[in-house]
């Protein structure tokens, strides 16, 4: 069985430079997504979105390769979307955090792992709050963020003024993938990609 590597197959997305933004058209991808609001740190509201993302994207992997027709792929990194209402105000902060899913993943794969994951785990709050979504960017401008991600904002700036020099305007949604585990890698050592959708 051939294991399916998203990130490889979609290399455009995941191998970007630190030096240069540049654009990139991102094709429609299907996501676990659980929204939520505040700054991540000490917030129970995030740790339970992650505890339902990680453990559906497991469930479905493993569910899946013991199926009948069975598949098995590399779990995709973090990806966030923020809107930030006021930069300096965390609990005006509202985020979208998600996993992208192969094709392979379906709308009742998904809801028999959910019931799986429930039994299992118990109540978890964003289990009522998780879904499978399609997200479709089209053409954005990326970047990679090197090091701590209170330092993100100057890379965000930087990626404006690119995208306003080349004519361009946001499309959607401040999009970041961490490509690094912050329980793991040291904060200078964390690489982050920055997307903007443009149009």
């Amino acid at each position: 069985m051939k294991k399916i590597d998203l990130k490889k197959e979609l290399k455009q997305l995941y191998k970007v430079s630190a030096k240069e933004p540049s654009f990139v058209s991102a094709p429609p991808m299907n996501y676990l997504m659980v929204d939520g609001k505040g700054h991540p740190e000490g917030n129970v509201e995030f740790e339970n979105a992650m505890g339902a993302l990680f453990g559906m994207a497991y469930t479905m992997k493993f569910m899946k390769k013991q199926s009948d027709s069975p598949a098995d792929w590399v779990v995709m990194p973090l990806e966030g979307l923020w809107t930030h209402v006021d930069h300096d105000d965390p609990s005006t902060w509202q985020w979208t955090m998600m996993i992208m899913q192969p094709d392979v993943v379906t709308p009742e794969l998904f809801d028999e792992a959910l019931a799986a994951l429930r039994q299992r785990k118990g109540d978890n709050p964003a289990f009522d709050l998780i879904r499978l979504e399609r997200l479709d960017e089209g053409e954005c401008a990326h970047i990679m963020h090197l090091g701590p991600y209170d330092n993100l904002q100057e890379t965000v700036d930087r990626l404006h003024q690119f995208i306003k020099a080349e004519g361009k305007k946001l499309n959607g949604l401040y999009h970041d993938v961490y490509l690094s585990d912050p329980r793991r890698a040291k904060p200078e050592n964390l690489k982050t990609v920055v997307r903007f959708p443009v149009k």
